[in-house]
């Protein structure tokens, strides 16, 4: 008999301990994350769609940070032409930290995609011509 009221015994705890994280007096809200501070332009990556493949192409910041989503469904890596900077791997659905991006303007492309390009900041003009499949 021993036994049996150990594991009864372990089953009230158990409920007890869930009982106290159910919430009882006051109730929370969810909240939202907020956006990613300073930045002015948010990328959204498309697909492998030449000088189609970001959009807003090109985009523009005027505080000089920028992020890239990625509403693909497969891996993109966005790189700056002049290699200032480079966000790694974005994941589908998943979105880059801000980054600083010349005011000048710059040229970008996706590393494992080469043929997907852009710009932004119009001093550097639009992105190259597109050539191939998806012009």
């Amino acid at each position: 008999m021993r036994p049996t009221m150990l594991v009864s015994s372990g089953a009230l705890a158990l409920l007890a301990a869930f009982a106290g994280c159910g919430g009882g007096g006051s109730s929370s809200t969810p909240t939202t994350p907020s956006p990613t501070t300073g930045v002015s332009t948010a990328i959204t990556i498309v697909g492998d769609r030449g000088n189609r493949s970001f959009t807003p192409n090109p985009g523009s910041s005027q505080n000089g940070m920028a992020a890239w989503q990625n509403s693909d469904n497969v891996i993109h890596r966005v790189v700056s032409n002049d290699g200032s900077f480079d966000t790694g791997d974005i994941a589908p659905g998943a979105t880059t930290a801000a980054r600083a991006v010349s005011a000048a303007g710059m040229n970008y492309h996706c590393s494992i995609h080469p043929g997907m390009i852009g710009a932004i900041n119009a001093a550097s003009g639009p992105p190259p011509p597109c050539e191939g499949l998806y012009c």
